[in-house]
């Protein structure tokens, strides 16, 4: 089971400093739209031939638009031998609504 980070518990994690992986797996359309800070960007359908390029020491939290395919990707990555990972619930949508209303909303 892939545990679930709301975007406050996020935020605390960042304001923090908590090291982590911020993964985008949205398509290259949605980044231009709208990013987190300091994230990594893989298309979903890049993963299965790009998670080689991801740090496996720090905890990785996988993000979309509302939190779907990231949960997939997650469990990809699982099954893939990543540990700590983290699925943002609700996506950057949820992000947009719940701590930073300046990242637009699609």
């Amino acid at each position: 089971m892939i545990p679930q980070l709301t975007p406050l518990e996020l935020q605390q994690w960042l304001a923090e400093g908590k090291p982590l992986t911020l993964l985008d797996v949205r398509t290259d359309e949605e980044v231009a739209i709208c990013t987190l800070p300091g994230y990594v960007h893989i298309p979903m359908n890049m993963i299965p031939i790009r998670h080689n390029e991801l740090p496996d020491d720090a905890p990785i939290v996988v993000y979309c638009h509302h939190g779907i395919r990231s949960l997939n990707t997650a469990m990809y990555l699982a099954e893939a031998g990543f540990e700590s990972l983290y699925n943002l619930q609700g996506g950057i949508d949820a992000w947009s609504l719940q701590v930073d209303s300046s990242v637009p909303r699609y």
